[in-house]
């Protein structure tokens, strides 16, 4: 949504998830029409601004905050402290990453970005990250993935139709 032209992430089977545009877009309607904030943590607006450079950056802060559906927290200090519980918590099995492979400095974002959702009480966490997942379940968010958004009721049907349509054996005979 932010950065059109991102790579798609891909599903469970590998293959590029299909309209992830469409879902992202039909998922923010929803959530506006529901009155639901998305809140954006600073440190996840900052990876995506990361490769945007310097004006596309300022445009897509400028579009989220135009929309009132969308709230950009920043890492404060009941995140900060929320983090720290979730450091100690891996520390205690030994490992400051807990069971992540990643880099520590990716730990560190994952933390922020989790503490920040769960202290202004986020019940989803949409992301593809496999980390980002394993920390918010922890911490009793539902992590959502892109390939599980629906698609628009209209564009679902279309889809359904086109594919059943395709897996008919042709008959010779049209009909309306």
């Amino acid at each position: 949504m932010l950065r059109p032209g991102t790579l798609v992430p891909g599903g469970a089977d590998g293959v590029p998830i299909t309209r992830p545009k469409e879902r992202i877009d039909y998922l923010v309607q929803q959530l506006d029409k529901a009155k639901t904030k998305i809140i954006v943590p600073t440190p996840a607006l900052g990876e995506a601004l990361v490769r945007a450079g310097a004006e596309a950056s300022q445009q897509i802060v400028e579009h989220l905050q135009r929309y009132s559906v969308f709230s950009i927290e920043a890492f404060d200090t009941r995140a900060s402290i929320e983090v720290a519980a979730m450091s100690r918590e891996a520390s205690v099995g030994g490992n400051k990453r807990g069971k992540s492979d990643a880099t520590w400095a990716k730990v560190k974002y994952d933390r922020q970005i989790v503490a920040i959702a769960k202290v202004h009480g986020a019940t989803t966490i949409y992301s593809d990250d496999g980390d980002i997942g394993t920390l918010g379940k922890r911490a009793k968010i539902n992590v959502v993935g892109l390939a599980a958004l629906d698609l628009p009721p209209q564009k679902a049907q279309l889809d359904w139709l086109e594919q059943n349509v395709e897996e008919q054996p042709s008959s010779g005979a049209e009909g309306v």
